[in-house]
């Protein structure tokens, strides 16, 4: 199954991206005209490899794995060079491709420049909705669902008055705007529309909203805490956005197409709507409907592990995803209660750690036992390397399961800075 990246491009090349890049169904579509020549479709910036990781990193013990470590996937460079601008010639061209070209999910980063919103009371923005229109619905009609961000201008897209953002290859103006007006291509019939949540089960601070326009939405970092994924020449670091949430979407939207050969684009759309976990509203007036479908999250919150029909063992997995921020010169501790586990703890203990951290030199990482016993994670290796993201096997057989366990991290030098983003306990 082949899921489309229609972005700034992919690095074809990189260690995680590699096994499963497919270099045949690629192109770039910048100028809007298909170019197949070897490499047309790599990166002219980093957005799309950042987007191709979450969806498809392989699991190889690099890195990051993505939500869908085995699907193939395929570039379609919209972005022109320089400007990396998406104009409607290249989204035309692109979405055409993918329903040419078998993509079962295609993920869409993006809107149609130069117009945030595209109004039909003008002439030349009605050719926009109309022509990338024709081709979502010429790509769906061959097979294909589009996923799209909903957009980071923290703007209800179910009640527009103003755009004050286009066109952006000139010089913006501020121009009253309605429901008519419409972000192309998220906002198309039969495009999974997707909205971004910050930690925990917020909307991101950023994040555009919508009552009956939101379809589902995913993690997709706020401030400090950005989502981690490739970046071009090898390299690994985080970004935010509904960018990112949007290939969270598409990752699920893969797994379910995978355990379900044969699933039509209408009934993919409604299989992420049942296996989303409903998020209510919080204290906030703009967030309208219910808890099981609302401006902020739409139907909810994707979940994989339900898109695939699997459910985590009980009582055997265990997770803090409280930030801790971790200072020069001091040592913090995050804990965890696990209960319901009988006896002692395992010979195999799986310790995943998530620190971000400028200088991993400086860190000692250990994981504390409820009974004060201390296992060594980590001890000042790694240099001027950012940030861990690692699983650690840790001999605990001679401990009790039950009790808190503590993740402890000291950090003895001065100048770098960071946080114990998330860690857990697998039994």
């Amino acid at each position: 199954m082949k899921v489309g990246i229609l972005d700034t491009g992919v690095d074809d090349q990189h260690q995680d991206l590699a096994a499963n890049f497919d270099a045949a169904d690629s192109v770039s579509c910048a100028y809007g005209k298909p170019d197949t020549r070897a490499g047309a479709w790599r990166d002219v910036d980093s957005h799309g490899t950042h987007v191709a990781g979450t969806i498809a990193a392989a699991k190889n013990g690099k890195g990051v794995v993505g939500v869908a470590p085995g699907v193939k996937i395929a570039s379609v460079r919209l972005a022109e060079p320089t400007s990396t601008l998406f104009y409607a010639e290249n989204t035309v061209c692109g979405l055409v491709w993918a329903g040419d070209h078998g993509f079962k999910v295609t993920n869409n980063s993006y809107y149609t420049d130069p117009w945030q919103f595209n109004c039909p009371d003008n002439a030349d923005q009605a050719a926009i909705i109309e022509g990338v229109r024709r081709a979502q619905e010429y790509a769906e009609g061959k097979g294909s669902l589009q996923v799209a961000a909903a957009g980071n201008s923290n703007y209800d897209l179910a009640n527009k008055t103003t755009d004050t953002e286009s066109p952006n290859d000139s010089t913006p103006t501020t121009r009253r705007i309605t429901n008519a007006c419409l972000d192309i291509p998220t906002e198309l019939p039969g495009v999974v529309t997707v909205s971004a949540m910050g930690s925990g089960n917020v909307k991101a601070s950023y994040s555009n909203f919508g009552n009956g326009v939101i379809d589902v939405a995913a993690p997709g970092g706020d401030g400090s805490n950005g989502v981690y994924s490739t970046l071009p020449g090898g390299k690994y670091g985080t970004k935010s956005g509904t960018s990112m949430a949007s290939p969270h979407v598409v990752g699920v939207a893969a797994l379910l197409a995978s355990a379900n050969p044969g699933i039509t684009p209408a009934q993919l759309r409604d299989k992420l709507a049942v296996q989303a976990n409903d998020v209510a509203c919080p204290s906030d007036s703009r967030c309208t409907g219910t808890t099981a479908k609302n401006a902020f999250f739409g139907e909810g919150q994707v979940d994989a592990l339900k898109a695939v029909g699997a459910t985590v063992p009980p009582g055997t997995y265990f997770e803090n995803t409280a930030d801790v921020a971790v200072g020069d010169n001091t040592t913090v501790e995050s804990p965890l209660t696990v209960t319901g586990v009988s006896g002692n703890a395992p010979a195999a203990l799986k310790v995943g750690v998530n620190i971000v951290h400028t200088y991993i030199g400086d860190l000692k990482v250990d994981l504390v036992a409820p009974d004060g016993t201390v296992y060594t994670l980590h001890n000042h290796t790694g240099g001027s390397a950012d940030d861990i993201h690692q699983t650690y096997t840790v001999d605990a057989s001679a401990r009790v399961a039950n009790g808190t366990w503590k993740l402890r991290v000291n950090d003895n030098a001065a100048g770098d800075t960071g946080r114990i983003d998330s860690w857990n306990l697998t039994f």
